[in-house]
């Protein structure tokens, strides 16, 4: 069961938990506790007044007491449903666990994803209700990985539905149109204790950083998913990007598994746009927006 399932169930469970309690429970243990004082108020006739109030309150106190699972399902059913409403339209917080976009995303960062950039989905289902935009090319995409949909992904949007793409020899083509790139400064990798060569790609109206490596080869080994709209050589590949579906790569090119082994995004996948990291506690300092 995936988090926002799991968060679904609970907000129902103490949602009706809640409703049942205003509308019923509460109302028959007054009714008990009223009957329950009367009589008591009989017995205690005889007891100094202060001393029959102090009784007659513990009991009352005790008559009115939720049970435990009323008590807890009142009181958490609010923050669930704030919580469920804001990562299910607003943002939902993430955290990378791989080096595939890096240097742009770094393993161990915790990032916000926007909800509603891409249109209003249905919670757990995450069908598109309202259109609101659509993801363009440079944009920071999670998705639900299109060979098992209970993991999210994290990648680049670099082709769009009926796009022609092409990676060859480690260069960039959409739609015969070679994406520019200018060579910066070497990238030290921390974990691997290794440099990469460092370059700033543009994609549509986004200056962004990749990485590649010398001693990496230019093919790719594809899985079945992938092969239905891309031709392969041992120089790379060449794709149709097919309608309602995106190609989708990491930024650390010769270290990322993306749409150039397991094939295309549909559209129905789409989670949000990635967009601040708000965390990282092995670099306390990464904090911001990115692109």
């Amino acid at each position: 069961m995936n988090f926002a399932l799991f968060l679904l169930v609970l907000l129902i469970v103490t949602g009706l938990v809640w409703g049942v309690e205003g509308m019923t429970l509460r109302r028959r243990r007054e009714a008990a506790a009223a009957q329950a004082l009367s009589r008591l108020d009989a017995e205690l006739s005889n007891e100094p007044d202060e001393q029959r109030t102090r009784i007659r309150e513990e009991r009352r106190a005790r008559l009115l007491k939720q049970p435990w699972w009323v008590e807890y399902s009142v009181s958490f059913f609010p923050v669930i449903l704030i919580v469920f409403l804001l990562r299910s339209f607003l943002v939902e917080p993430f955290k990378i666990p791989s080096s595939s976009m890096v240097p742009t995303l770094l393993v161990g960062d915790f990032i916000l994803v926007n909800k509603f950039t891409y249109g209003i989905r249905l919670p757990v289902a995450n069908r598109k209700m309202v259109q609101l935009g659509d993801p363009q090319r440079g944009d920071v995409m999670v998705f639900r990985y299109p060979e098992d949909p209970s993991l999210d992904y994290i990648k680049r949007v670099v082709g769009l539905p009926g796009d022609r793409v092409e990676y060859r020899n480690k260069r960039l083509t959409i739609n015969g149109q070679v994406v520019p790139v200018r060579q910066v400064d070497d990238y030290l990798s921390r974990e691997r204790m290794q440099f990469s060569r460092r370059y700033i790609e543009t994609l549509g109206t986004v200056d962004h950083e990749i990485l590649l490596e010398d001693d990496a080869p230019a093919a790719v080994l594809p899985t079945r998913a992938a092969a239905g709209n891309c031709n392969y050589n041992s120089n790379g590949l060449a794709c149709t990007v097919p309608q309602g579906h995106y190609f989708m790569m990491g930024d650390n090119r010769d270290n990322s598994s993306d749409s150039r082994v397991w094939g295309f995004v549909p559209d129905e996948n789409i989670v949000g746009k990635a967009f601040f990291i708000w965390l990282n506690l092995n670099e306390l300092g990464r904090f911001g927006s990115f692109r």
